[in-house]
């Protein structure tokens, strides 16, 4: 669908839910306020401007990636996307520019990364849904050490995650990188963390310390603020949750009519 406000804007849905936004003649607009924030997760994961090797489990229309390309020239990434026909319809519709250090495969997301090299990784960020839910097997220990593999030591893990109180997918998913990496964040609005709405969070996990203050300050600065929970606050929300096994695995919740409409 075109934006009729933006001359070059167009938003992708699947299935009728918004998908993603992308702007070709100004890649660094994020219209999606979870989309910016796994964006202040790029921002900070290196020095401004530096390259990074990143993998963007999820292709839908390759906003961040295009993102990364103009903000990081230089970079090489990974896109994969298990959806063949709508990578055709992006290549098509809203291509993405050649030479950009983009390489785009037609694959299941752990699968692909199962098969992907040691240290390889500067950045893993995982906005891969089934619909509108987070696909079970992308949920679990063996994938999240998976993700740790592919990662190098100082690397950044990133995903955009859905629930609403009680958070019992959320609080899972918690548990799960806890299991796995030493430093965890979440950074989601307010209301959603009140639990008076379902809405998106995003969790960030690294083997090193996090910039929880310049994530904070980027994430206050949105047009719809949002909150960086880390250490103890997370502690208490994980709680008793337990993490996930392969053989316990589960999608995540089906949003409530409503919760992600186009306005």
């Amino acid at each position: 669908m075109p934006d009729v406000d933006r001359p070059r804007a167009w938003l992708l849905t699947v299935d009728g839910a918004p998908q993603s936004y992308v702007d070709l003649d100004e890649p660094t607009y994020l219209e999606f306020e979870y989309a910016r924030r796994l964006a202040h997760v790029l921002d900070t994961a290196a020095g401004p401007g530096r390259p990074l090797d990143a993998v963007h489990l999820g292709g839908g229309a390759l906003t961040l990636p295009r993102y990364v390309a103009a903000t990081r020239p230089g970079s090489r990434q990974d896109v994969v996307e298990a959806d063949r026909g709508l990578l055709e319809l992006v290549a098509e519709q809203v291509p993405w520019a050649g030479g950009d250090g983009i390489s785009v495969h037609a694959a299941d997301a752990r699968q692909w990364l199962e098969a992907a090299p040691d240290d390889s990784a500067d950045v893993l960020v995982a906005d891969v849904f089934g619909g509108s839910r987070v696909p079970a097997h992308l949920t679990t220990v063996a994938y999240a050490r998976t993700a740790g593999r592919v990662l190098r030591p100082g690397g950044v893990y990133a995903a955009n995650l859905a629930d609403g109180a009680p958070f019992a997918f959320l609080r899972s998913q918690l548990a799960t990188f806890a299991a796995v990496f030493g430093e965890l964040a979440l950074i989601a609005e307010p209301s959603v963390l009140r639990g008076r709405r379902f809405g998106n969070a995003v969790l960030v996990a690294s083997h090193r310390p996090l910039d929880i203050a310049a994530l904070a300050r980027r994430a206050a600065s949105d047009a719809f603020p949002a909150r960086v929970e880390h250490g103890d606050a997370l502690r208490r929300l994980i709680g008793g949750a337990e993490a996930v096994r392969d053989e316990d695995a589960v999608p995540s919740p089906e949003p409530p009519d409503g919760a992600f409409v186009i306005g």
